[in-house]
């Protein structure tokens, strides 16, 4: 059978018993037990053990003799004897020789089993017990609204519900005894029905209510666990663990359970370390014990002044302990443990993790700039050197050019400046006068040179004559010419 609140139920999301372990329809992991005997064929004239273990709400068990021998499975429900009056109604989880293991385990005798199973629920059982489950939740709040109008230092975590609907039980905790007997009295009076009080621990509690530990699972106790051993905080100093009550402690508020699983492989490791090495004498100094690795069977030790930690394997620490028992100060070990150490594992591969990509970067930037000169790549700016020549060469062809037809112009002219003036008078050439109106005396030569030197000057830097040219108002300050205002080109005559 399957629970609809549990893993092995249909459509159970997320996995894990919602309940508790209180789904009690044998579907749960919680208090089942494998029956390794269910596949071996008992003899014929064997009689089959009467004792029945059944399951209740919260983790509870209990043994019930079956006299009038009903034939029983597992996860049926039944109407049980109760000590106080009444019937419950309990799941089966367990029939045959293995309630006898069980009882042994337990020690329980089958003389004290008194107690007696009715029958199987039927229908109308099973509707009265689901009506009284689902008073337990609204019963519990307002038992806790009674408690705290009396001021009373107690909890009640769970109420559990006869299947008959004639007694509730309550669990409460507390950290000392109470008197709840006026409790007691509101109560009958508000819910109609006997009451019981029953005290329990924080790990009970625990169990009964259920949540997600620090690992991010169900807890242990609400899920698998029912004994709960005893744990102290030596399980956490054999570890190794921070003694951190925030970080050992479970939700119920007690150390964990979980520390005692791995506390055996502790205690079997420990044998093999050696007991009272907080330092050890060298040469060096003292060393000290910094840390401990229980399973690789290492030791780190810190010496004076040094930044790093030693290991050394615990073999090493007994000899330099026995050492210095005899108040022998040996060497400095860490030494002996590098020739003690296992030669370096040759690799079948080289290791070039590196090597191609700075090689690599330097052969590439220096084939760039190779390139980059041979072919004058343009700069970053605008214009680069294969835009700038061709202009600068038609530049400087321009101005020579011009010198050349000036000279030739001055040789037509005659040899002297008075000649020259008197052809251009009486000879004007229209196109010479649109190239002279923007600078009249550029081709007037300086009073302090001849015309050969002029002449020579304009050959060797017709830049120079260029820039004249273009800007003739400007006065440079080194002696050159200025110009004549005075003198005004005359028109042509008809």
């Amino acid at each position: 059978m399957g629970c609809g609140s549990c893993s092995t139920g249909g459509g159970c999301t997320p996995a894990g018993c919602k309940s508790n372990g209180s789904c009690m329809t044998n579907g749960c992991s919680k208090l089942d037990v494998y029956d390794w005997l269910s596949d071996m064929d008992m003899p014929s004239n064997f009689k089959a053990f009467q004792i029945v273990e059944i399951k209740f709400k919260g983790s509870r068990k209990d043994f019930y003799l079956n006299a009038d021998n009903i034939y029983l499975e597992a996860g049926e429900l039944v109407a049980v004897e109760t000590a106080t009056g009444g019937y419950d109604i309990g799941h089966v989880s367990l029939t045959g020789e293995l309630v006898r293991m069980q009882m042994h385990k337990r020690h329980v005798k089958e003389a004290d089993v008194t107690k007696k199973i009715y029958r199987r629920a039927s229908t109308a059982d099973v509707d009265k017990w689901k009506l009284a489950k689902d008073l337990e939740w609204e019963t519990m709040h307002k038992a806790r609204t009674l408690a705290l109008n009396l001021n009373l230092s107690m909890k009640i975590s769970d109420v559990d519900y006869q299947g008959d609907k004639t007694k509730a039980t309550f669990y409460y905790t507390a950290e000392g005894r109470v008197d709840f007997r006026e409790l007691i009295k509101k109560m009958a009076e508000a819910f109609r029905i006997r009451i019981e009080m029953r005290q329990i621990g924080m790990r009970q509690e625990a169990s009964r209510l259920g949540g997600i530990g620090s690992c991010g699972r169900e807890l242990c106790c609400s899920t698998w666990l029912t004994d709960f051993k005893t744990v102290s905080t030596s399980a956490a100093r054999y570890q190794n663990l921070s003694l951190n009550t925030l970080k050992l402690a479970g939700q119920c508020g007690k150390l964990k359970c979980c520390l005692n699983y791995e506390l055996d492989s502790y205690m079997d490791a420990l044998k093999h370390i050696p007991d009272n090495v907080n330092y050890l004498r060298t040469e060096q100094g003292e060393a000290r014990l910094q840390k401990t690795d229980i399973f690789k069977r290492m030791m780190w030790f810190s010496l004076p002044g040094a930044e790093n930690w030693i290991a050394l394997p615990i073999s090493r620490v007994k000899e330099i302990q026995k050492l210095n028992k005899e108040n022998i100060t040996p060497e400095y070990f860490l030494e002996e443990v590098e020739e003690k150490a296992a030669p370096a594992k040759v690799l079948d591969y080289e290791n070039v993790v590196g090597q191609d990509s700075l090689t690599r970067l330097d052969e590439r930037g220096q084939q760039n700039r190779n390139r980059n000169k041979k072919k004058k790549k343009p700069a970053q700016g605008g214009t680069g050197n294969q835009l700038q020549q061709p202009q600068q060469n038609a530049e400087q062809r321009k101005p020579q050019q011009n010198a050349e037809q000036r000279k030739a112009q001055q040789n037509q002219g005659g040899g002297n400046n008075q000649q020259r003036q008197n052809n251009n008078q009486q000879r004007v050439n229209p196109n010479r006068q649109q190239q002279a109106k923007p600078a009249p005396d550029a081709v007037k030569p300086s009073p302090v040179t001849s015309e050969g030197e002029a002449n020579a000057e304009a050959a060797e830097n017709p830049n120079k004559r260029n820039n004249r040219r273009h800007r003739p108002n400007r006065n440079r300050g080194g002696g050159g010419n200025k110009p004549d205002n005075n003198q005004q080109p005359q028109a042509p005559q008809a």
